[in-house]
């Protein structure tokens, strides 16, 4: 006690929030993040007749390797009941020829297609609402023509979570693990972004989903008027669209490894960084408390960085700072590790440190950029 008396009030004002922050760091790992490590699944039903019909609906624009790729992968899934609608959207490539040789091979593939009109331009908000009203089955699966299942019990572990109350289902939409870098950054990035979602939902805080791998019911979309009160906003189709109808008892999470969705991850950084705006330009749109609190944690994160070294340089109670300051740390990597282990986002570890840092300028970059550049990012 006697030490705190001999700090001038400039270094208790900076004690005091260095110590705030480590707390609001600690509430975020260990509240939220915590409970997606340490979540239980319930086994997947044995019998199939308790598993209902599903319409898989999928937007394709000028797609044609992937869908020639990728698609089999879905329309081959072991699950009773099920159809694939592609929804070709005014493709320019040879779409049309891959979806026609496809449906010769695959009874369940249906294709609507939407033409071209030079007066009148739309978002993907448009191609997914034709493809929900086609589908003939209440449970809808979405996810992209350049994402695969990573097994083939995709649909069953999807459907495992459709029970009484369940109206949305939130899964896990990865990328491929590939040499390099910015590929480490990539997954990196989307295990921090699935944490965080997945930790709210858990929390009973529903917020988002993503629109690679979410599950909803047809009658739920139609009931919230399909995407009207963000129909002029490009993106949003997922996290827009959750937040409207998600609520604490109606939704459910599934992230087991067999239920994941897969992705080419971009293989330059200025693409990621164009496909990062894009995701992040309905931010804005979010309720302005939940904006608040989910600012916090890149906030608190900067602010321990900072005032950790300030606690150095001035000698502020420099044992304890560092201790709290390895305690942060320990408890951050210690449950991304174990989140990495089972997200099976394997060799990720020894850049998460850097990531942990580097992520705060890359965010600050994408929110500046996106403040004074208002242009679309285009679908």
């Amino acid at each position: 006690m006697e030490i705190l008396y001999q700090l001038s009030i400039y270094e208790k004002v900076i004690g005091v929030a260095f110590i705030v922050f480590v707390l609001v760091q600690l509430y975020f790992y260990l509240f939220f993040y915590l409970r997606v490590i340490s979540n239980k699944f319930s086994p997947l039903p044995q019998n199939y007749n308790q598993y209902p019909p599903i319409s898989v609906v999928i937007c394709a624009r000028n797609e044609e390797e992937n869908l020639k790729h990728f698609l089999p992968k879905v329309l081959e899934q072991d699950y009773p009941d099920f159809e694939v609608i592609v929804v070709n959207d005014c493709s320019s490539d040879n779409s049309d020829l891959v979806l026609d040789n496809l449906q010769k091979k695959y009874p369940r593939l249906r294709v609507t297609t939407i033409k071209e009109d030079e007066k009148f331009t739309h978002t993907k908000k448009l191609a997914l609402t034709v493809g929900i009203k086609a589908a003939k089955n209440e449970w809808l699966v979405l996810t992209d023509a350049d994402c695969f299942p990573k097994s083939n019990v995709w649909l069953r572990h999807m459907a495992s979570n459709f029970t009484d109350g369940i109206e949305v289902v939130i899964g896990y939409g990865g990328y491929l693990a590939e040499k390099g870098f910015l590929n480490k950054l990539i997954r990196l990035d989307t295990l921090y972004i699935a944490l965080n979602y997945f930790g709210w939902a858990l929390a009973r805080r529903p917020y988002m989903g993503v629109g690679r791998n979410l599950a909803y019911k047809k009658s739920l979309f139609f009931k919230n008027k399909g995407f009207a009160n963000h129909a002029g906003i490009d993106s949003g189709d997922d996290d827009l669209f959750v937040m409207e109808v998600a609520t604490p008892s109606n939704t459910a999470v599934e992230y087991r490894p067999e239920a994941h969705t897969l992705s080419v991850p971009r293989k330059t950084y200025s693409t990621w960084l164009r496909q990062k705006r894009r995701h992040l330009s309905t931010s804005k749109f979010y309720k302005g408390n939940l904006k608040t609190i989910l600012a916090l944690e890149p906030i608190s994160r900067t602010f321990v960085y900072i005032l950790f070294v300030l606690t150095l340089v001035f000698k502020i109670l420099p044992i304890i700072s560092t201790a709290l300051f390895l305690l942060v740390i320990a408890v951050k990597h210690i449950i991304t590790a174990i989140a990495a282990k089972r997200f099976q986002e394997l060799k990720l570890m020894h850049v998460a440190f850097w990531w942990d840092l580097f992520s705060l300028y890359f965010y600050a970059k994408l929110l500046t950029f996106n403040t004074f550049n208002r242009r679309q990012q285009k679908w």
